[in-house]
C-alpha cells in the first residue's frame, strides 16, 4: 500500500452529495484505502439507499447512508451528529462536496435564484464546517475539504452564480486554513477537474473529461499531502495560472469573449 493510500487507513469520513458523481467516487476510494468508516450523505433517498446497500455488501458496517438536505443548517448539524455517533466519536474527515452548476444569463436571475446557488454551493459548506469544527477542535485535529471548481479561477460567461459561489467557497476555505492551523485542523479547497458527471446537465462532456474515480483519486492524493488548493486535473492548474498572471490577461479576455459569443448563439459545445 502506498503512502497516499496508507494515510486514510483507520480514518472516519463523511462526504456530502455522495450518492452520485465525484461524491460517490470519493466515498468508494476512501473505503478502498481502508478508511474505518464512511458516511454517504445525500438528498436523494432512493439513490442513496441503492449505493449504501451496494457498498455494505462489499464493506459491511463500515458504510452508512444519511439523507440530508445540505441547504438547511439544522439538517446538516443532525447529519454531522449522526456521523460522529456512527464513527464512535472520532470525526477525521469532512468532504463538503454537494453542489450544482447553476447556468444562466445574469439579467434573468432573481434574488431567489442567487439564494438557491448560495445555499447549495456556499452555505452548505459553512453549515458543515460550523457543525464539525467543535468536534475536531476538541479531539485535537481533523481535516476539511471543500469541493470548489476551476471556474473559481476562470469564471465562465453565463455561469456567474457558479463562478461567484465557488470563488467565495475557495476564499473561505483558505482563510480558515490559517485560522485553524494551530488547532491541527487541515482545511483545503479542491477542484474536481473536467469530469464526466451529471453537472453537464445532459450535454456531452468534453472528450478529455476524466472519470469520477480519476478525479477522486487525484483529490485524495492532495488531501494526503495537505495541499492548500488541490487541483483535480492539469487543466485546472493551467486555468489557475492563466487567471492570475497579468501577461495572460489579453488571452483570457479573448478566450472568454469567444465562449460568450458562441453561447449566445446557442452553441452548447462552449
Amino acid at each position: 500500500m502506498s503512502q497516499n493510500q496508507e494515510y486514510f487507513r483507520g480514518k472516519t469520513a463523511a462526504v456530502t452529495g455522495a450518492a452520485s458523481g465525484i461524491g460517490l467516487a470519493l466515498a468508494e476510494e476512501l473505503l478502498q484505502r481502508d478508511a474505518a468508516k464512511v458516511v454517504l450523505a445525500d438528498i436523494n433517498p432512493d439513490r442513496l439507499n441503492e449505493h449504501e446497500q451496494r457498498l455494505k455488501t462489499q464493506y459491511g458496517d463500515r458504510v452508512q447512508g444519511i439523507v440530508c438536505d445540505v441547504t438547511v443548517e439544522e439538517k446538516v448539524q443532525k447529519m454531522v451528529t449522526e456521523s460522529a455517533a456512527f464513527f464512535g466519536g472520532r470525526f477525521d474527515l469532512l468532504f463538503n462536496n454537494a453542489g450544482a452548476g447553476f447556468a444562466g444569463y445574469f439579467s434573468e436571475m432573481t434574488n431567489a435564484d442567487w439564494k438557491a446557488a448560495l445555499d447549495l454551493n456556499f452555505f452548505s459548506a459553512v453549515y458543515g464546517m460550523r457543525a464539525v469544527l467543535p468536534i475536531m477542535v476538541k479531539q485535537g485535529g481533523g481535516q476539511i475539504i471543500n469541493i470548489i471548481s476551476g471556474i473559481a479561477f476562470s469564471p465562465m460567461p453565463e455561469q456567474s452564480r457558479y463562478s461567484a459561489t465557488k470563488a467565495a467557497l475557495n476564499a473561505l476555505s483558505l482563510s480558515l486554513r490559517a485560522e485553524y492551523w494551530d488547532d491541527n485542523i487541515k482545511i483545503s479547497s479542491a477542484t474536481p477537474g473536467t469530469t464526466a458527471t451529471a453537472i453537464w446537465q445532459g450535454k456531452k462532456p468534453p472528450e478529455t473529461a476524466q472519470t469520477p474515480q480519476q478525479s477522486a483519486s487525484r483529490i485524495l492524493h492532495g488531501v494526503a499531502n495537505n495541499d492548500r488548493i488541490i487541483f483535480g486535473d492539469d487543466m485546472d492548474v493551467k486555468g489557475f495560472v492563466s487567471g492570475h498572471i497579468p501577461i495572460f490577461q489579453e488571452d483570457m479576455d479573448q478566450y472568454f469573449l469567444n465562449v460568450a459569443r458562441e453561447r449566445r448563439k446557442g452553441n452548447v459545445g462552449f
